[in-house]
């Protein structure tokens, strides 16, 4: 994914707002992220990835690599709504 990209497609949070939203803010929980613009609150797609952002905004140099790229991110998450699955938590 690249940082333009939308990591909550609920609220068009990009990568780039939540990343620097954790440098500026440094939130204590993953949960935290939320506070940007709502992320992780709707659908429950993306909170896997906030995780992992909070997670690696912790160490020296963080990667931010997702492993997949925006259109197959974007069709795992409509996969998950069809699905009607659980919604993920933090």
């Amino acid at each position: 994914m690249k940082p333009d990209d939308h990591v909550c497609y609920c609220y068009g949070v990009s990568l780039r707002k939540l990343w620097n939203f954790v440098r500026r803010t440094r939130p204590r929980q993953p949960s935290q992220l939320s506070e940007c613009l709502g992320a992780g609150t709707g659908c429950g797609w993306c909170i896997p990835i906030l995780k992992r952002i909070f997670h690696e905004a912790n160490e020296e140099t963080p990667s931010l690599d997702v492993g997949l790229s925006a259109e197959e991110y974007a069709a795992q998450r409509q996969d998950y709504i069809r699905e009607e699955k659980p919604k993920n938590r933090f």
